[in-house]
């Protein structure tokens, strides 16, 4: 049995980035402004920072490729791995100052023509936005591939892309190949495949040789018309959720596909769960509040902004959630979960 983990996070300076993620470990933004925490990863050497140290505990300054190496069955159980068998989730906080680019990631069939890429399908939940704050998702249904082509050579993208006003709680599914881009003024938690690879479509003519664009891979894997559609809604609410009561807390389902199932619990009252073994590995993020969790291996106090790790077998214990702390839950798919989705 493994214990819960916690990891150190990873930030990464981006263009559009804001001044809102690491402040809770007294991170300095560095070089630049500050547009991704790195909760959890397993990518490849490649990606340079791609590999989550834990922090802290029994396992302090393991890595993650490590643990999955050499603690396999109890950190994954059932779990479906990764690419070269990595941990199936990257998990991240994104804090847009400004808009991120029009982009698109790979599918199955570009990954299997292209095996230096990989599959990323993702969610956004949002944890807060400023009023009116959008996201874009998903071209128009009449607009063609060759319109739409058109539209970017003339700068008018925008015009063909569907968008969505936000707010606070909703969450957000971008399989593989559906074209999109997270809106300025969002701070996000962001659940995905463990994958790296973008192709920008557009940047809002911000013409930054260092942010490249990347229309033409784009195009092979962007998706059109009715091929856009998929069996996990484009968008949950918390007021439409599936919801679930009991034990002191409220439980909504946000989003279930083959790769990752994501609910929301809301302590409605001081409560404590028990933590046993699941079979499948868990990433609780804290919202808000405190989730304090304590095993026969230590104790980690997951305040607002800390991400804990919950292996498939991990060591029993209790995590107690005072009364208002909100978590972001996000399960693992299994190869079940796989075979039921169309992912």
């Amino acid at each position: 049995m493994l214990p819960p983990f916690r990891f150190a996070p990873l930030l990464k300076v981006r263009a559009w980035g804001g001044s809102r993620l690491g402040a809770a470990d007294g991170a300095s933004p560095g070089s630049g402004p500050i547009g991704e925490s790195w909760e959890l990863a397993d990518l490849p050497e490649s990606i340079e920072h791609g590999q989550s140290r834990v922090a802290g505990g029994p396992f302090d300054g393991a890595m993650l490729r490590d643990l999955r190496s050499s603690r396999r069955a109890d950190l994954l159980g059932i779990a479906e791995p990764g690419p070269s068998g990595a941990f199936p989730l990257l998990v991240k906080y994104l804090d847009a100052r400004e808009n991120l680019s029009l982009q698109v990631h790979p599918d199955a069939a570009y990954v299997a023509r292209h095996p230096d890429a990989h599959l990323k399908t993702e969610a956004w939940f949002i944890v807060d936005c400023r009023p009116g704050a959008r996201v874009y998702r998903g071209i128009r249904r009449a607009t063609t591939r060759a319109e739409f082509i058109d539209a970017v050579a003339s700068g008018r993208a925008l015009d063909h892309v569907e968008s969505l006003e936000v707010s606070p709680g909703d969450c957000v599914f971008l399989p593989s190949g559906i074209c999109h881009a997270l809106g300025a003024g969002i701070l996000a938690a962001e659940v995905q495949t463990p994958s790296d690879t973008t192709f920008r479509v557009w940047d809002w003519d911000r013409n930054d040789p260092s942010r490249p664009l990347h229309l033409e891979q784009a195009l092979e894997c962007m998706r059109f018309g009715s091929a856009q559609d998929d069996p996990t809604p484009a968008r949950i609410r918390t007021t439409d959720a599936p919801t679930l009561v009991g034990a002191g807390v409220v439980t909504r389902r946000m989003c279930r596909s083959g790769f990752f199932t994501i609910e929301l619990l809301d302590a409605v009252a001081d409560t404590e769960i028990p933590v046993d073994e699941t079979g499948l590995p868990e990433v609780w993020m804290t919202i808000d509040g405190l989730a304090a969790w304590r095993t026969a291996s230590g104790a980690i106090d997951a305040g607002r902004g800390v991400t804990v790790l919950r292996p498939a077998r991990v060591e029993t214990g209790i995590v107690r959630l005072d009364r208002g702390t909100r978590v972001l839950r996000t399960f693992c798919g299994s190869a079940l979960d796989r075979a039921l989705s169309s992912d």
